[in-house]
Formats: structure tokens, sequence, C-alpha cells
């Protein structure tokens, strides 16, 4: 057995794979290993990467394709490949696939493709990543992409999938896909401007708390309400609205209003929040702040006066730190026709 890229335990055996094979223990001693009672994975000659558990079965990740194999005993390798449920995608290394909503999720993609993120069960796949993942994600070489972690983080019964790629965390809201009908991300980073890596990572729930660990310098923390701060340092957040579209006649926006639970911030502080629009989804206009109140002003009314013009539509984006926590809720606007 060369080195052990996964182990799973099903049904009393411990299972790895070294690429190669997949190597079972004995069933009356699971620290012995007979090397006649090697499997294999071998619908096609790709290497396998990682092996997950999904229920009672066994999925064998390859590059380009995924076999699934339930225990049906026997005096040699005791898994037999499920005939049907092989899916003609695979991953791109050990970490980029992971158990998830009862399916395995995966960053990767069949022979002559491109890679994305999909779910796959039962011999059935569904893409999950959106044009623009799939834009995000083809900036990155291969062999980059072969050391993204996939990790699942459900709290309060609310699934996520986090893709963690060299600069960020993608996340996928498994249950706010379902209910706008279409694939909802978000992305997590621990930037000040810009973008880097998302330095919370593996939450653990233990001692009824969220323990994390620094990806940056390898201390230990825990998520809490009381800040918005990741270990000590502040984060910008930003957030847009969807194409506000006015059948093609242009209007001013004289007054618009960002209703939000706010005065949450740290204490002796009052942070601003900032604001600025595109008409074209490229360029943006200059940014314009205010503040947004000092901890416990929650009566205080975000808004902006003179805001420009739009044309045909418009998109309007909003920017603030984790010194202004806000929950919004809806925009609202006071708009006047523009004469033709």
């Amino acid at each position: 057995l060369g080195t052990c890229l996964a182990v799973v335990w099903v049904d009393g055996y411990f299972m790895s794979t070294d690429g190669e094979y997949l190597v079972v223990t004995e069933l009356p001693d699971p620290f012995s290993v007979n090397p006649l009672k090697y499997g294999s994975s071998e619908i096609d000659p790709d290497p396998i990467v990682t092996v997950i558990k999904l229920r009672t079965e066994i999925v064998a990740v390859n590059r380009y394709t995924l076999e699934a194999f339930n225990n049906v005993g026997g005096s040699g390798f005791p898994f037999q490949r499920i005939e049907g449920a092989q899916i003609q995608k695979g991953a791109l290394g050990t970490h980029c696939a992971v158990e998830f909503a009862d399916a395995v999720a995966f960053l990767g993609s069949g022979r002559n493709e491109t890679p994305a993120i999909y779910l796959g069960v039962n011999g059935q796949v569904t893409k999950i990543s959106t044009f623009e993942i799939d834009s995000l994600i083809a900036n990155y070489s291969e062999l980059e992409l072969s050391s993204v972690v996939l990790e699942t983080h459900v709290h309060h019964s609310h699934p996520q999938l986090w893709v963690r790629l060299p600069d960020r965390t993608m996340a996928y809201d498994l249950d706010a896909s379902q209910a706008v009908g279409s694939p909802a991300w978000f992305v997590l980073t621990s930037a000040a401007a810009g973008f880097s890596a998302y330095r919370v990572v593996d939450p653990v729930w233990c001692y009824d708390e969220w323990t994390v660990a620094d990806v940056q310098t390898g201390v230990f923390g825990i998520i809490t309400q009381d800040s918005a701060r990741h270990f000590g340092d502040v984060v910008r957040w930003e957030f847009s609205t969807m194409v506000a579209y006015n059948e093609g006649r242009g209007a001013l926006w004289n007054q618009m209003e960002l209703v939000c639970l706010n005065g949450r911030g740290e204490a002796g502080d009052d942070p601003v929040i900032a604001t600025s629009y595109s008409l074209d989804g490229e360029t943006w206009s200059e940014s314009r702040a205010i503040r947004a109140g000092v901890q416990g002003d929650r009566m205080r009314r975000l808004v902006w006066f003179q805001q420009g013009l739009m044309r045909n539509w418009r998109v309007q984006r909003f920017t603030g730190d984790s010194r202004a926590r806000i929950s919004a809720v809806r925009l609202e606007v006071q708009m006047e026709a523009l004469s033709v």
C-alpha cells in the first residue's frame, strides 16, 4: 500500500486508498490487512483521489468518474460495484469532494471539460456552480485547484458548502438555493480590502459552541455573536442589489434608504457604510459614505440623498466592515422620472 489518501469506516471495515487500490482491513481484526483482498475502481483508467462513505455505500471518487460500491460479503474483496450508479465526472483532488446533503459534492469535471462544482448521487449529477463561479474557477490552474478543500458547515439545520479557493472561500447556501430556485452563493473572506484567504477553518461543534482554527496562525478561537472581527482583525463586507430595471425609462434617484437593524456596532465607535452604483455592471460611481450609528442607536435611518440617475437599469452596491454590523431588510428609493 502506498501513501494513504483517505480512510473511512464502513460495516466493520476500515477502507482506504492509495490512488490505485481500495484496501479493506480484516473483519475479525481491524488492524490486519490481507493483500489478496484488494479491490479497485476500474470503470475508467483514472486514478482514485479519495473514498467517501455515503449512507451505507462507499463512493470511490476518481479523477474523471465516481463509482459506488456496497457490501456483499464473500471471501475476497467484500464490496461490489453498483451497476448504473456510476457518474462520468470526477474530482480534481483528495480534498475536492465531500458528503453534502445526502450526496457527494465535488469540484471537478469529466474528460475534456472545464472544472465546475457538482452534486452527485445514484448515478445522477447536478451542477450547482453558476457561470460566475465557473469563470472564477477558470482563473486557477488545475494544479492549484487540486489542493482546494471542500467543507460542510451546518448551523441551526442550515447546511452550507464551503469551497476554499486560494484567495477566498465560496459558500453554497442549500436552503437559499431551494427558496429562490437557482444556486445561491456568497463569498467569505478575511480581507480588509479586496480578497484574501478566509482565516476561519475547520469549525467543530464542541462544548455548546463552534470551535475554529486560524488558517494563518494556527491558534484556536470560537464563533461568537459579540463581534464580527476575524481573530481580532477588522474585515470588510459587501453586497449588491438585483438589477433595477425601468423598462428603458430614465429616472433620478432623489432619496434612497436602506431599511435595516443597526446600532449593533462596537462600543465607542461610530462606523460608516458606503454605497455606489453601476449603470453597466463594470464601472462604479464614487462611493458615498454615511454614519451607521453608535451601539444602541437602533432608530438610526440610513438615508442617502441625490444618488444620481438611471438611464435604463442600475445596480446598487453597499460596503462596510465588521465594525458596522447591520441586517438589511429592504431598499426603498424615491425616484423622479426624466423628461423624454
